[in-house]
């Protein structure tokens, strides 16, 4: 991945646009330096075309996630994104798969991932994978002052 920092930003910020490109050059920029956001391993394996970037997924543990076994750490598909002209030709899921492995790999029985509840191509591509939905919710905030 040495190289693609940049590329894989884009593709980021196409997932997650309500993040800054700014955060999305820190968070890879500590992903590469080994450093990520979570004190659990976490890791990013992307597809390529043509010597560019089309899709990534970025995979760790998590000490717990809805429908998993509590008692154990588990795999957690935090973001996975193939861009849309090369959608729909298995990108996706050899990228999954790949994450899948190193799951396993990690000692991982269970993997979990979430979605937007608005997100129905998404949470079809899930389903389409073998997850199943575990829970529905609607997530507040309240700023106190």
């Amino acid at each position: 991945m040495p190289g693609d920092e940049e590329a894989l930003v884009c593709l980021r910020h196409d997932l997650w646009p309500d993040t800054s490109v700014a955060a999305h050059r820190a968070e890879v920029d500590a992903i590469v330096a080994d450093r990520p956001r979570s004190t659990l391993p976490l890791v990013v394996f992307v597809a390529e075309s043509e010597d560019r970037l089309i899709g990534f997924v970025e995979v760790g543990l998590r000490s717990h996630a809805d429908g998993c076994d509590p008692s154990r750490p588990c795999g957690f598909l935090e973001g996975w994104y193939v861009e849309p002209s090369f959608q729909k030709r298995g990108i996706g899921r050899a990228l999954v798969a790949r994450a899948e492995a190193w799951c396993r790999s990690q000692g991982c029985t269970e993997m979990a991932s979430d979605t937007w509840i608005d997100r129905e191509e998404s949470q079809r591509a899930h389903e389409a994978l073998g997850f199943e939905v575990v829970d529905r919710c609607v997530n507040y905030f309240k700023r106190l002052t």
